[in-house]
């Protein structure tokens, strides 16, 4: 990711390229790509297998591949936390106790929804992999620089936060409101 080996991320970015190229320009599905690498994976094989009988040569040799019943109780169990982890967090934002999160989640999902709405679920996918392989090593080339503009984007945003908060939020009887839902729950 920082692109310490030049030719690995090259050909890793480029990997990308080729299958968003091939996805998205192309029009090419995922469905038809695999089943055509196992229509290729399963048919030289069989081809040799057959050929070897003729030629007199010995058939190949083909691995029996099985999944270790421990590596996939673990690919489960950490699933299985990262989907508790998560619905942990969307119920305590949830919940009401904390309005600045409520926002900033609810301003993350709708410009999501925005982005997601410009491009397609793969273009996405694609540019999110792009911006991983190139911002890190930006900002480690250009540290201070970014870390500067970053100190000044913050200010900004806290002034504007607190312009937000004193004509906005601070109008909002939230209080009044989580006092009286917690009186009807007791009820």
């Amino acid at each position: 990711m920082l692109w310490r080996d030049k030719k690995i991320s090259a050909s890793v970015l480029g990997g990308a390229t080729v299958l968003w190229v091939l996805f998205e320009l192309l029009e090419y599905h995922l469905v038809t790509l695999v089943c055509h690498i196992l229509i290729v994976s399963l048919a030289i094989p069989f081809l040799w297998s057959n050929a070897s009988k003729f030629i007199n040569k010995s058939p190949p040799g083909i691995p029996e591949v099985v999944l270790p019943e421990k590596c996939t109780l673990e690919v489960a169990s950490a699933l299985t936390t990262e989907i508790n982890r998560a619905l942990a967090v969307a119920r305590e934002v949830a919940s009401g106790r904390d309005l600045k999160k409520f926002l900033g989640v609810i301003a993350g999902l709708w410009v999501l929804s925005i982005v997601g709405n410009k491009f397609n679920f793969l273009t996405l996918l694609y540019i999110v992999f792009v911006l991983l392989h190139t911002v890190p090593f930006v900002y480690e080339k250009h540290e201070d620089k970014v870390d500067s503009f970053a100190e000044k984007a913050i200010i900004e945003i806290k002034k504007h936060y607190a312009v937000l908060d004193e004509k906005v939020l601070s109008k909002i009887p939230i209080q009044q409101v989580l006092g009286q839902l917690k009186d009807k729950k007791r009820d």
